[in-house]
C-alpha cells in the first residue's frame, strides 16, 4: 500500500478547511484516511497551520510521499529541514539549535 501525505477538503461552500491526512494513495480525495496529521485553514491570517511534528516524520520516514502542497506546508514550519537533519544523525540539542538559527 502505497501511502501518501495529502489535503482532505472540508468545511463548506466558499470556505475550505484541510485536514493533512495519512492516505492510502489509490483513496479518493474525501476517503477514508489512515491518520490525521494536522490541519490547514488557507483563510486564516493568524494562525492557519497546525501540525504533529513526530507522527508526520514518522510516516515520512516509513517512506509515504507528501502532495506538493503538503510539502510546501512542511517547508514553511521546517518539517522537512528537521527530517534532513535527524537523516543526517544530529542529536537532538544540535537539531534544537540548528531550527532555532533557521527560524
Amino acid at each position: 500500500m502505497a501511502v501518501k501525505i495529502r489535503l482532505k477538503r472540508m468545511g463548506r461552500r466558499k470556505r475550505p478547511f484541510y485536514r493533512i491526512v495519512a492516505i492510502d494513495s489509490r483513496a479518493r480525495r474525501d476517503g477514508r484516511e489512515i491518520e490525521r496529521l494536522g490541519w490547514f485553514d488557507p483563510l486564516k491570517t493568524d494562525v492557519a497551520v497546525e501540525l504533529k511534528e513526530d507522527r508526520i516524520i514518522h510516516w515520512l520516514q516509513l517512506g509515504a510521499q507528501p502532495s506538493e502542497t503538503v510539502g510546501n506546508i512542511l517547508s514553511s514550519n521546517g518539517i522537512q529541514y528537521k527530517l534532513h537533519l535527524i537523516s543526517e544523525g544530529k542529536s537532538e540539542d544540535e537539531i534544537a539549535s540548528e531550527l532555532i538559527e533557521w527560524q
